[in-house]
């Protein structure tokens, strides 16, 4: 089911999925743009109800994956609104041969949104280079794998140990230990956090963990403080 997230953006809670035996939340984002055409952020699996309240919503045209670990469902929507364009983040494009990538994501924002939609390739991560996006009119900051938090009740035995030593099970969302460590250029990475710190932003949607609706660029600085500033 679509929940209004703030102005012109709705997000939807998708299935669970299971990676090494841990169960994550899953949740996309679509934004309508000033042309009406509809802008879909990492999708989660394609339900008949949320393909339904999508399509009421208007036109999708613009498909992303922000980072090459979220794909698992683009082929579903990539066949379900063929006229979409299909955008492949850093890595992905040799990760899935089988999709036909329209565009590749980068550190400027195409045309189609540059007005509406900033975005900062946070490079210099062995794991992979997420492209963090930022609406304007809703004030929203998407980040997809660079923060995370999984709910206690999907975590027992050793697993929850394991995810609160990774920093994954905290009373916040935070970035991952193993994304910290993985950062071998970090550098690279302090220039996108200073752009996305500059942005006025008022919340933070994850894909994985509790939206953060107050204090925002407070918020952020907390959670990437251990990567210092360019």
């Amino acid at each position: 089911m679509l929940k209004q997230f703030g102005r012109d953006i709705w997000i939807a809670d998708g299935a669970e999925v299971a990676v090494a035996g841990f169960h994550y939340p899953t949740r996309m984002a679509v934004i309508r743009l000033d042309s009406g055409a509809l802008f879909v952020w990492s999708p989660v699996r394609l339900a008949d109800d949320v393909q339904a309240e999508v399509d009421a919503l208007g036109d999708i045209r613009h498909i992303v994956a922000p980072n090459s670990l979220h794909h698992l469902f683009l082929a579903e929507w990539n066949a379900a609104y063929p006229n979409a364009r299909l955008y492949a983040p850093p890595g992905l494009r040799n990760k899935r041969g089988d999709l036909a990538f329209d565009a590749d994501l980068g550190d400027t924002p195409p045309p189609d949104w540059a007005n509406e939609i900033d975005q900062a390739m946070m490079e210099g991560n062995v794991i992979t280079t997420e492209v963090v996006f930022f609406h304007r009119a809703s004030g929203t900051v998407l980040v997809t794998d660079l923060l995370q938090q999984i709910p206690a009740g999907l975590l027992s035995g050793w697993r929850k140990v394991v995810a609160r030593l990774d920093l994954m099970a905290g009373p916040e969302p935070a970035v991952p230990r193993k994304f910290r460590l993985a950062f071998t250029n970090r550098r690279r990475a302090r220039v996108a956090l200073a752009r996305i710190l500059a942005w006025p932003a008022d919340k933070v949607l994850m894909a994985h963990g509790t939206p953060v609706e107050h204090d925002a660029r407070a918020f952020l600085r907390r959670a990437f403080g251990w990567l210092g500033t360019a």
